[in-house]
């Protein structure tokens, strides 16, 4: 489903003592985070706030925000979330964020009378994504996001088609 708001990282520490902070991004990089100018402070977009600066520091982003000068008002916003407007990233057409994906139905792309279940959380393993889907009867699966299983992907409809692996969804009884 298209999320307006999306979190974006969660302010882990400080760095040095003019208020810069640590933020742990919850997207596919800190360099993600450079691109914004403005970032929230809840996922409604109610509480505005402009980034002076950002930049990367190994895993993690290192982000000043306007009105945190201190070391002291940094330390005070530990552990906050930092929200992104979606309609301000740049991202390929046709991408979409985990967040978004979560609570999309699957269903089978050859007959789409079967639904799978929702998809209800996403593992990054490195080679390639694993979903969860939740099944009505409250089952979990595990099934790869690679391109054979994958058909076709819309989060605006929240429905997603894959053509499973043999065996994926078969119960042992």
């Amino acid at each position: 489903m298209i999320k307006e708001y999306l979190d974006i990282g969660q302010i882990v520490g400080t760095h040095g003592v003019r208020g810069e902070m640590r933020v742990n991004p919850r997207c596919d990089s800190p360099e993600f985070i450079k691109q914004f100018k403005t970032l929230y402070f809840d996922k409604k977009g109610e509480k505005p706030v402009k980034v002076v600066a950002s930049r990367v520091h190994g895993n993690l982003a290192l982000v000043k925000l306007e009105g945190v000068d201190t070391v002291e008002k940094a330390t005070a916003l530990r552990n906050k979330i930092l929200y992104m407007k979606r309609s301000d990233a740049k991202i390929p057409e046709g991408s979409y964020f985990i967040a978004e994906l979560i609570d999309c139905k699957v269903i089978d792309a050859d007959d789409e009378s079967i639904c799978y279940g929702t998809l209800s959380d996403v593992s990054e393993t490195g080679a390639n994504d694993v979903w969860h889907i939740k099944s009505d009867e409250g089952k979990e699966y595990l099934l790869p996001a690679i391109p054979p299983v994958v058909i076709d992907v819309n989060v605006e409809t929240g429905i997603i088609k894959i053509r499973p692996l043999k065996g994926i969804f078969d119960d042992e009884d």
